[in-house]
């Protein structure tokens, strides 16, 4: 029989699969040079970074430290900073409410408003006027904090009579907005230059988002027979919402960080005052600012525990933003 006839129906043998290793392999990345040295640097910088906070975090807790236990007075209670007397007497409880006070305030006013402009480009404008708007949007999100200090000084301050006044008259019986009829330069003066700070920041991130929506949500509703606002609250805010609360974070990163705009607007004296309309507070980066010039040796390190402070308030603002988005799975565009 002809060797070249035999076996013509016998199917062919059976190719070798690849090896577990060679497929744990593969799919780290790492079979060949290139990817080696990518996944190479990508791990150190994230190390590197990792080192950087540490590195950030012992310097203040050295310092603080310093500063603390030369403290007559309770760091986190007293409502007074002299640093420059002998003993001193120093705390940060009037900081932190200044800090926290006027951010809570900031974005209660900008996140609202910054997601109704995402929308409003994304969804409602015309393509000619939803491109020059979202210009404009990014230009103010790259003006100088000095430049907003100078403008709420100059401009804004000057044209909150009126509604403290009104404020004054309909609401002073709350405590909250009585108003003594001094210099605007109060704690929602702050606020309010903060939310207009932070809005195009948020307005940014969140048109972004809401822009990678996947156009076939949208068209199922409306095949379903919604209107363009229920399209946008069953299809449009579900997906971008961990986009949106990663939006207000970093929004909130610059409103508890500001410096320069808050230490121009506001005329602090270091007591808490219930009255939002009236001088009082002061927030930790504006005392930074304002005393680190004149502070001594012992003062210095006073200055840097209440950053330390700060950095602390940060890292739990940003930690609590994780845990917000893990805890709801339908957080996740890809579960929307």
């Amino acid at each position: 029989m002809d060797i070249s006839t035999q076996n013509t129906d016998e199917a062919p043998p059976p190719t070798s699969q690849p090896s577990a290793a060679l497929q744990k392999r593969a799919s780290r990345g790492a079979t060949r040079p290139g990817d080696r040295i990518f996944l190479g640097l990508s791990r150190g910088s994230g190390i590197f970074l990792l080192v950087i906070m540490a590195a950030i975090a012992v310097f203040l807790t050295y310092r603080a430290s310093l500063a603390i236990s030369k403290d007559h007075g309770n760091f986190l209670t007293t409502f007074e900073w002299n640093t420059n007397t002998i003993p001193p007497v120093f705390g940060i409880a009037v900081l932190a409410f200044g800090t926290v006070v006027s951010s809570i305030i900031a974005m209660a006013l900008a996140v609202p408003v910054a997601v109704a402009i995402a929308l409003f480009i994304t969804h409602y404008a015309p393509r000619r006027l939803s491109g020059p708007v979202a210009y404009v949007i990014d230009l103010l999100a790259a003006v100088p904090s000095i430049v907003y200090g100078l403008w709420g000084a100059l401009v804004l301050v000057p044209h909150m009579n009126g509604l403290f006044g009104w404020l004054d008259k309909y609401f002073g019986w709350t405590g909250i907005f009585s108003w003594q009829g001094g210099a605007p330069r109060s704690m929602l003066t702050v606020s309010i230059l903060l939310a207009i700070m932070i809005l195009p920041i948020i307005t940014n991130v969140s048109r972004e988002v809401f822009r990678q929506v996947p156009q076939m949500h949208e068209e199922a509703a409306l095949a379903l027979g919604a209107t363009r606002w229920e399209v946008i609250r069953m299809s449009v805010l579900p997906f971008g919402r961990s986009g949106v609360i990663s939006a207000s974070m970093l929004g909130l990163g610059r409103a508890l960080g500001e410096t320069m705009a808050v230490a121009t607007v506001l005329s602090p004296t270091f007591d808490i005052n219930a009255s939002l309309l009236d001088p009082g507070g002061g927030t930790f980066a504006q005392n930074i600012a304002s005393k680190f010039g004149e502070a001594t040796a012992d003062g210095r390190d006073a200055l840097i525990a209440s950053g330390l402070v700060l950095f602390v308030i940060t890292l739990l603002v940003n930690g609590a933003a994780r845990v917000i988005i893990a805890r709801r799975a339908e957080y996740s565009g890809a579960n929307a």
